[in-house]
């Protein structure tokens, strides 16, 4: 029986690897922590409370659903079983886009706010334990010049 060779594969070594499998070890060891901690803590996922603070950050508290969904890195259907929960729990109400009656807002309430300043500590000293804290400031100056310059396009209009 003849063996087939296998194809081969350009794949990456060295630096590149360890650049580009090191950002994914470590994206996903540090989110893994933090989605932890907040769910611990607040009974929140990382990606609710992603959702109320860019909610928080947004004029009046709302945004446009697509909007949100591409904010957060959900897909439509992500986001919107995000924001069935928050709705659920009272931190989010859903209404009507005044400028386009077949568009939807998720929209904070107060609760909601209150739930995001509370979970605020608990996020952002998990950020900066497993993640700022083990960078030198210049580090991480580096860093933040290096994700500005690969910073996706702006998101298409929904």
């Amino acid at each position: 029986m003849a063996t087939r060779a296998k194809p081969k594969l350009d794949g990456l070594e060295g630096s590149d690897l360890g650049s580009w499998g090191g950002f994914l070890q470590t994206y996903a060891r540090v989110v893994g922590r933090l989605d932890s901690e907040l769910r611990a803590a607040h009974g929140l996922s990382l990606s609710a409370y992603e959702v109320l603070m860019r909610l928080g950050r947004a004029d009046g508290g709302r945004l446009r659903m697509c909007d949100l969904a591409s904010s957060v890195l959900l897909s439509p259907s992500g986001i919107t079983r995000v924001v069935d929960r928050l709705v659920a729990e009272g931190f989010v109400e859903r209404s009507c886009d005044p400028t386009d009656g077949r568009g939807r807002h998720a929209v904070l309430t107060e609760r909601g706010q209150q739930k995001l300043v509370d979970a605020q500590h608990t996020h952002l000293a998990g950020v900066r334990e497993a993640f700022l804290e083990r960078l030198t400031p210049d580090e991480r100056e580096h860093l933040a010049a290096i994700w500005a310059r690969l910073a996706p396009l702006p998101a298409e209009a929904c």
